[in-house]
């Protein structure tokens, strides 16, 4: 039965969200229970591209992220895919109406990491659109569940949300991106010569973002507004780390949540989200 093929496509995508990502993870856990499986879709569908382009150094990448951009399009035309990744993908694809454009730009994003190492503005704002934008309007595709008035007037929040949780990953991951990708997203940024002046300059962007990303976040129906808001608190704290630690100690290592902090950053907006107070 078809139906026994598609549990098993989700589960490939549930299974790779956990071993990913514990904070993506727990904030799926935090959405209403219809909405866990296409948000793991979705994240199956992204982790798997930027493993092609983060990871797999001794094999052809172009000619891997290719063929993966050739079965993602055939997927979803026919409906049906052998890899269970993209299957469970397209399924929410066709089911939620995710652009076409949305999958374009993201694409185009990974095919960017193959041969870009550094960016100029312009370069980074094309970068985080495809990378992170668009992924958090394919997952308010699915928040407001065909409710398109919604989903424009939520729209530019949830872009500035993803280019806030982008930023941030991209100053935690500064020593890792330059020493075994030799990429550097943030323009002017010398990795010999950083400093709290480029490093407070990248965090006020950030910070403007994250204020935006909030707003909408209260908009949200309250289905999907928890899981945000634990993410959006867990990258908080990471971003409040990162701020806190001085700029020689971001270059060398990559600062983290404990996982008895981020226990209790869920008990704090569990509390907030009761109380109706997010």
């Amino acid at each position: 039965m078809k139906e026994l093929y598609d549990k098993v496509a989700l589960r490939c995508s549930q299974l790779t969200t956990r071993a990913y990502s514990t904070s993506f993870s727990l904030g799926i856990l935090c959405l209403k229970k219809e909405l866990r499986d296409p948000i793991y879709a979705i994240y199956g569908f992204v982790r798997l591209a930027d493993e092609i382009v983060d990871t797999f150094h001794d094999f052809n990448k172009e000619e891997l992220l290719a063929r993966f951009k050739r079965d993602t399009y055939a997927a979803i035309d026919e409906g049906i895919s052998l890899n269970p990744i993209l299957h469970s993908f397209q399924a929410t694809v066709r089911k939620y109406s995710i652009d076409r454009s949305s999958i374009d730009l993201f694409l185009r994003s990974m095919e960017m990491d193959l041969s870009l190492k550094s960016y100029d503005q312009e370069g980074l704002k094309e970068y985080i659109l495809g990378s992170a934008e668009v992924v958090g309007l394919m997952c308010l595709r699915v928040f407001v569940k065909g409710d398109q008035e919604q989903y424009e007037r939520l729209k530019p929040m949830a872009m500035s949300l993803g280019s806030a949780f982008q930023k941030i990953n991209f100053l935690r991951d500064l020593n890792a991106d330059y020493l075994h990708m030799g990429r550097t997203y943030f323009p002017g940024l010398d990795f010999e010569k950083f400093d709290d002046a480029k490093k407070t300059e990248i965090e006020e962007s950030i910070k403007i973002d994250f204020e935006e990303g909030l707003k909408g976040i209260k908009l949200l129906p309250r289905s999907s507004r928890f899981g945000v808001y634990v993410a959006y608190v867990y990258y908080t704290a990471l971003f409040n780390k990162i701020k806190n630690t001085p700029c020689e100690r971001v270059l060398e290592s990559r600062i983290r949540i404990r996982n008895r902090h981020k226990a209790r950053l869920l008990a704090y907006s569990y509390v907030k989200h009761q109380l109706n107070m997010i």
